[in-house]
């Protein structure tokens, strides 16, 4: 038998599914896969049945409803005074996911060079692989999760086609500043170079904090690519709805990918979702203040227990150092461990790094019930105190 994609061939099953997976197994308290537990606004899913019943279940439009691409065009405009045409500059996808895919292949050619910051969302290396780049990557390092800017300038060279990375950022909770995007669109206009822009948390940003989409500072129109989810936006991850914003270029050549990937999105999915851009925007500001008391819950737990949680200043995630606890094996080892023996599951962050250098770190899901953290953080402790007795 001949041999399968050898690209894909080389990469697991995700590390999410497969501590899911054990955690199911083990019925544990699930603090490892990144999805609330918590429905978003309940008019929308009123708006989707509605939808579902008004209008014509077939395909829409392959650049997406134009309920959604005005309100996503609205939105932008709202919170970002970014100008777009719904027309020519916005569209709709399968999740940000597949916006993530589609950006990738209208972009990267075989031996193009493609710049990403590590830890990293476990889509981007196996994508950019696929379509023939060449990752070049930039660690971040904690706690503090600081730019190396000399690390970062030589990785660019001629040979570079795009920059992608996630701000706010997963799973690090770090929030690109204005001073860092400002920097780094120094650098894409040096290389002459594209911005893969991952900002599916956008809304979820903590402590008085600003998202700034680098595709709104000077010069940087006509290179960004601004992704964004409903997913994340209205904790309605299954629906699995993105858009993407990005000059008319480079939009028509996304597009092309597009319709050969997945061709459209439900469209009763994508009316619901412009419902709630429009009409529910106190829900998901609120969103990120009630995010961030639950971080401040766990935080507080967590530490209680001796762990070492490292500063999160967005998304759904927290990082700790379980070394403290007097643990000497790996994060993978520690995460089927605190699974097995303490029914609480976690996802390894080396796991997030193309290398497993570093293992010391765990993250922890904050996007729970008050309950759930509350038991997790019991279960943690009873464990621990009679571990040490």
């Amino acid at each position: 038998m001949k041999a399968f994609n050898s690209t894909l061939a080389g990469f697991g099953t995700t590390v999410f599914e497969v501590m899911s997976r054990l955690a199911m197994q083990h019925k544990t308290i699930n603090l490892g896969q990144g999805f609330p537990d918590e429905e978003g606004p309940a008019p929308m899913l009123q708006a989707l049945d509605d939808a579902t019943r008004q209008f014509p279940n077939q395909y829409p439009p392959m650049m997406g409803v134009p309920e959604l691409r005005q309100a996503v065009a609205a939105h932008d405009g709202r919170f970002y005074d970014l100008e777009a045409d719904w027309q020519t500059e916005v569209m709709v996808c399968s999740g940000a996911t597949e916006a993530l895919a589609a950006s990738i292949l209208a972009l990267v050619e075989p031996g193009d060079d493609v710049v990403l910051f590590e830890p990293l969302y476990d889509s981007y290396l196996p994508m950019v692989k696929r379509a023939g780049g060449n990752p070049r990557l930039v660690r971040l390092e904690p706690p503090d999760w600081r730019i190396p800017w000399d690390e970062l300038e030589a990785a660019f060279s001629d040979k570079t086609k795009c920059i992608l990375f996630n701000t706010p950022m997963n799973p690090t909770g770090k929030v690109f500043s204005h001073d860092e995007l400002t920097t780094l669109g120094d650098l894409l206009e040096k290389f002459d170079c594209y911005a893969i822009c991952d900002e599916v948390y956008e809304h979820l940003v903590f402590d008085g904090r600003d998202h700034i989409p680098l595709i709104t500072l000077p010069g940087m129109r006509e290179r960004c690519i601004r992704i964004a989810s409903a997913g994340k936006t209205f904790s309605m991850t299954g629906w699995k709805v993105g858009y993407i914003t990005a000059a008319p270029a480079l939009l028509s050549i996304i597009a092309r990918a597009h319709q050969f990937l997945v061709f459209t999105t439900p469209p009763n999915l994508q009316r619901a979702v412009a419902y709630g851009l429009d009409q529910e925007q106190e829900w998901y500001t609120q969103l990120g203040r009630d995010l961030q008391a639950k971080r401040d819950l766990l935080e507080k737990g967590l530490r209680s227990i001796g762990f070492d949680v490292l500063p999160c200043h967005s998304t759904y995630f927290m990082n700790v150092d379980f070394r403290p606890l007097g643990f000497n094996e790996g994060d993978v080892e520690f995460c089927r461990y605190l699974t097995v023996e303490a029914g609480v599951t976690v996802v390894p962050v080396s796991a997030l790094y193309a290398s497993d250098d570093i293992d010391h770190l765990v993250r922890f899901c904050f996007c729970k019930r008050d309950e759930v953290l509350n038991a997790a953080i019991e279960c943690l402790s009873t464990h621990f105190a009679e571990r040490t007795a």
